[in-house]
């Protein structure tokens, strides 16, 4: 099966990086380029072939739809935003699939599986799928060393701008790395951004209003815009 050649357009760059990051997982994916405008995504889509563009619909200038309208129906698009209501809009348009901000790992990989099984096909005539690799760990730089973090004893994750500290079960580490970065390493059905600055493991929830989440002692604030995720996440 040959990779899917796709772009990512966004003009936050945290998005983009984060978009990319969750790609680079992907070995059937090529991550053609990164662009933070309509304008840079249609001079690479003129210059050489590409399968799939993630598009984010709000953005200046020109937005994602109008773009989404004026390229070859040959390339698909899976369109990324921070708003629920431009769902029908996209779909209008016949894209593959709609992704809504924060995007998890999970979600991406049921928008490529989509694709796959609209696009592509493998001997048999069997719909090509993809599975994430699984991983029980990551390491991280401390204290001038690289130390093993088990994904099974982490409690939560908080950010201190350009640190984190990582709250294990019997300790905590802090290194430097920002907590989108952190994000992107984890393995999403576990884990879940319910603010700008925490990461929480949701085995490790004790309780949980639309406001707050209990981790031991620990009283993690659930901010607005990761509301209806962390709610539709845990089911309430």
């Amino acid at each position: 099966m040959s990779k899917i050649r796709c772009i990512i357009v966004d003009d936050e760059p945290m998005a983009r990086e984060i978009l990319e990051s969750h790609l680079r997982k992907i070995e059937t994916v090529e991550v053609v380029a990164l662009c933070k405008n309509a304008i840079e995504a249609f001079n690479v889509i003129s210059s050489q072939p590409i399968d799939l563009v993630f598009l984010d619909i709000n953005m200046p200038e020109i937005s994602g739809l109008s773009f989404a309208k004026s390229i070859n129906n040959s390339v698909k698009v899976i369109f990324t935003t921070a708003y629920r209501e431009y769902a029908v809009d996209g779909f209008d348009l016949q894209a593959v699939d709609y992704l809504l901000k924060p995007i998890s790992f999970g979600r991406l990989m049921q928008s490529i599986n989509k694709y796959l099984s609209e696009n592509q096909q493998v001997d048999f005539d069997e719909p090509a799928r993809i599975e994430p690799e699984q991983s029980e760990s990551i390491f991280v730089r401390s204290d001038r060393k690289m130390i093993k973090i088990n994904f099974p004893e982490i409690l939560y994750i908080e950010s201190l701008a350009d640190y984190i500290k990582i709250h294990l079960v019997d300790k905590t580490v802090v290194t430097r790395e920002t907590i989108s970065s952190i994000e992107a390493k984890l393995p999403q059905q576990d884990f879940l951004r319910v603010h700008r600055s925490f990461i929480v493991a949701v085995n490790a929830i004790n309780s949980f209003t639309s406001e707050i989440i209990e981790i031991g002692k620990k009283q993690i604030p659930v901010s607005r815009s990761y509301k209806d995720v962390v709610l539709h996440k845990l089911q309430f």
